[in-house]
């Protein structure tokens, strides 16, 4: 029995090891926010044994009651599945139900708002480390709603961080290198054998097909370690584009006109978005291509807002298709996915790349990027920023430090900072 009950938790993980760690498998389910303790910009991260909390939303566009379980499973640095069973990082029930939810009011889309505050008493994490959180029907794990990252850290050594320019000339007024150092001599719960012992990621703007992960220090002196190479290097971009649907009864600075009902739905059309990729630099707050939910038109943002089709216009320099090319919207509001649910048409009598929407009421953050047809087939997570890249652009990045003991099966997250290039540097 019990080799049997190990078969189907590796079947488990060997599923789950060739999903995107970030992803929503049905078209019902729409809106998954997993965020920090009441701030919907927040990472999710856990200080393990502590008494942070993490929020889930989501909502269920059926507008009916189902029955949703979560679990996690953790992974190592490189997010492939790490070699251990549920009993092994989970202290409690490997599964819990979710038995908060809403039916929407006021709105006049229904659907069902869930939420959940993990981890609850009975299903704690109990290893420091990646963790992917499921999100299921009928507590059967291959009935996957959705899927979200999330970390837990154990601090064992001293970490720091600055942004500096690259090393490379041609680099020099276009992207943005980040400087870290690592300080183990003062906790002897690390021994170091060798630096390979130490992992060290960045993500810039919490985008995971935005990061790096260093095996290799710069400089290795035992206890101290430097990542300070061009390898940490990464483009800067430029603020992100905004649209404020936090109200669908009156215009907001980027909407053109709102329809109340075109084929019984709210239509919201946004001024168009000229190419800026050789536009002059200029710096405003943005919250870094994130979006959140706010209601300027009734109480709770979670179950008493609406949704509209939103519908986006990029003008392309000169009017011309992007040759050989797909443009796609970018940002969490697309899960930092190029698929065809957020791949832009190209409007040949109009010169333009249209795309729709379905958002809910809040402030979106977001930017345009361009991928060849073989890429977007392929699932490649690379993309062409065409917003254009200046070194004094505004980015936050995250940065990881992993440690693996010796005989150990998977990696240990002992370290984590953010630095933001503007006061990072």
């Amino acid at each position: 029995m019990n080799k049997l009950l190990l078969l189907v938790l590796l079947f488990a993980c060997t599923v789950i090891k060739a999903q995107s760690p970030d992803k929503v498998f049905h078209d019902n389910i729409k809106s998954v926010k997993l965020f920090k303790g009441n701030n919907q910009v927040a990472y999710p991260i856990l200080t393990l044994n502590g008494t942070d909390k993490l929020e889930l939303h989501f909502d269920d566009m059926d507008g009916d009651v189902k029955n949703y379980f979560y679990s996690f499973v953790l992974c190592d640095a490189d997010w492939t599945v790490a070699n251990l069973v549920p009993f092994d990082y989970i202290k409690g029930f490997q599964t819990t139900r979710i038995g908060t939810y809403r039916i929407s009011s006021i709105s006049e889309t229904k659907y069902t708002h869930y939420t959940a505050t993990l981890p609850e008493r009975n299903s704690v994490p109990t290893r420091s480390g990646n963790y992917i959180l499921k999100v299921f029907l009928s507590n059967d794990t291959s009935k996957l709603a959705f899927t979200k990252r999330f970390l837990v850290v154990d601090t064992k050594l001293q970490l720091a961080a600055q942004i500096k320019q690259p090393l490379n000339g041609q680099l020099f007024q276009t992207h943005q290198r980040i400087q870290a150092t690592i300080n183990t001599a003062n906790n002897n719960k690390i021994n170091i054998l060798s630096p390979q012992d130490i992992k060290l990621t960045v993500v810039q703007n919490f985008n995971w097909n935005q990061s790096v992960l260093q095996t290799r220090p710069t400089i290795f002196r035992g206890n101290y370690f430097e990542y300070s190479d061009d390898a940490l290097t990464f483009p800067a971009g430029r603020e992100f584009r905004w649209a404020y649907l936090n109200s669908f009864r009156l215009l907001t600075d980027r909407m053109v006109k709102i329809d109340d009902k075109v084929d019984g739905q709210i239509q919201v059309y946004l001024k168009p978005d000229a190419d800026q990729s050789k536009q002059i630099y200029f710096s405003f707050n943005d919250i870094n291509g994130l979006y959140t939910l706010e209601n300027q038109d009734g109480n709770n943002p979670y179950w008493q807002s609406d949704y509209a089709y939103v519908h986006f216009t990029y003008v392309p320099a000169s009017r011309q298709a992007i040759p050989g090319k797909d443009v796609y919207i970018f940002g969490e509001l697309t899960q930092y996915q190029t698929n065809e649910q957020n791949k832009m048409v190209f409007n040949e009598a109009e010169g333009v790349y249209q795309k729709t929407l379905f958002l809910k009421q809040g402030y979106y953050n977001y930017s345009y990027v361009a991928q060849t047809a073989a890429q977007a087939k392929a699932g490649a997570t690379a993309t062409e920023n065409l917003e254009g890249n200046f070194w004094a652009a505004e980015n936050t990045y995250m940065v990881l430090v992993y440690f693996r003991p010796f005989g150990a099966r998977s990696d240990e997250l002992v370290g984590f900072t953010t630095v933001n290039s503007i006061a990072g540097r």
